[in-house]
């Protein structure tokens, strides 16, 4: 199915379509401020497994992220920061940035495994935003593409999208062409930040 959406007023009667799939296990794909991603409610293990299938990915090696709508959520997943950490994060978000955290022992085991640190996002973007708060957690996401190949052109036309994904997932939203550059990467999980990589994301934040 595809839903469109304004994408500066989306109609709220929308957007409760949009959580009731989430909350019934099913798998979206959505725009955000970087590239459209795929994600689903963090709290239903079933669409979690579903998640990683499509991906063809072991649970336990998934690097999924957390999409949030704001920095309210960070203590349920992640383990206290440090002020400094904090500060930037604050400067950064909304925005293009993923922040590699410490998570903590609320993690979905699902995901957990050995794996010992969390990404955060929250994308400057109204559709995602509106999703996330009427949802009430976060959703887990990846995005569209595989991480050993670049991002293609269709990746940013949400009915090229549509036509790809439309038997694999239960709803692509349209919103409008996606970017074609992925959110900059910030790992904070020890001492000093580090990038490990350069997207979207301006690096003056760390400045």
């Amino acid at each position: 199915m595809l839903l469109r959406l304004n994408y500066s007023n989306p109609h709220p009667k929308d957007i409760e379509k949009v959580v009731e799939i989430l909350k019934n296990d099913g798998i979206i794909i959505y725009p955000t401020d970087t590239v459209y991603s795929m994600g689903c409610d963090i709290t239903r293990p079933k669409a979690i497994e579903k998640l990683c299938r499509l991906k063809n990915i072991k649970p336990e090696k998934a690097n999924f992220s957390f999409v949030c709508s704001n920095l309210s959520h960070l203590s349920n997943y992640a383990k206290p920061i440090s002020n400094s950490v904090f500060r930037i994060m604050k400067k950064a978000l909304p925005g293009p940035y993923t922040f590699i955290l410490e998570a903590n022992n609320n993690v979905p085991k699902l995901l957990k495994q050995n794996k010992k640190t969390v990404g955060i996002r929250v994308p400057d973007n109204t559709i995602c935003n509106h999703i996330v708060s009427l949802l009430g957690n976060p959703i887990i996401t990846t995005s569209l593409h595989n991480t050993d190949d670049a991002i293609m052109e269709y990746f940013t036309d949400p009915e090229i999208i549509h036509n790809q994904y439309e038997k694999e997932v239960d709803l692509v939203i349209d919103g409008g062409f996606g970017n074609l550059y992925a959110s900059t990467v910030i790992d904070c999980s020890a001492e000093e930040p580090v990038v490990l990589r350069e997207g979207l994301g301006s690096l003056e934040i760390l400045n």
